[in-house]
């Protein structure tokens, strides 16, 4: 009876583990691999990321979804929130008619020498969202950092918020890169 009792105990502890450790796997440490360059200087081809979907994505947040265009799994910037208006002129972004610096593209932006901006000019209503004027509810914008190289929100409209998977916290490849983002 004993010995019956000592193998449900443990049958019942590895289920347990087993549990926790499918529920990490699904929600936490979900892993995601970085596929082109519209994520540069932030992201390269075969970077390897680690994703959470237990958190919704804030501004600025780097969040993964289907690509509209075929379904795999991208990687892209969130810039416009639900209610927001979101514009770029000479290559500053305006949200809600505010200044918002992006440091993240900065190293990118000095490395251009042909004297064109980084980010083409363009409005909610004149990209692939028009005719919205505001981001929609249940929606979200967003970019890539490799503006001129991303297909973004520019070009494909909104994210729906149940369309995201994760939004990235960790970089595990590279090793010289590894560390929270």
């Amino acid at each position: 009876m004993k010995k019956k009792r000592g193998t449900l105990y443990t049958v019942i502890q590895f289920s347990v583990l087993l549990l926790f450790a499918l529920f990490l796997r699904t929600f936490v440490l979900t892993p995601v691999e970085v596929v082109g360059i519209s994520m540069e200087p932030t992201y390269h081809e075969s970077d390897r990321l680690w994703q959470t979907s237990l958190v919704s994505p804030k501004r600025f947040d780097i969040a993964t979804f289907p690509s509209p265009r075929d379904g795999k799994r991208i990687v892209k910037r969130v810039v416009g929130l639900p209610g927001d208006t979101i514009r770029m002129e000479n290559d500053q972004l305006y949200i809600n008619d505010k200044k918002y610096d992006e440091p993240y593209l900065d190293e990118f932006k000095k490395t251009l020498t042909d004297g064109q901006p980084l980010t083409a000019d363009f409005s909610l209503d004149n990209s692939a969202t028009g005719p919205a004027t505001v981001v929609p509810e249940g929606k979200y914008f967003v970019l890539g950092d490799n503006r001129r190289k991303a297909d973004d929100s520019r070009y494909f409209g909104f994210v729906d918020e149940e369309s995201i998977v994760g939004v990235v916290y960790f970089r595990y490849y590279p090793l010289n890169k590894i560390g929270v983002q």
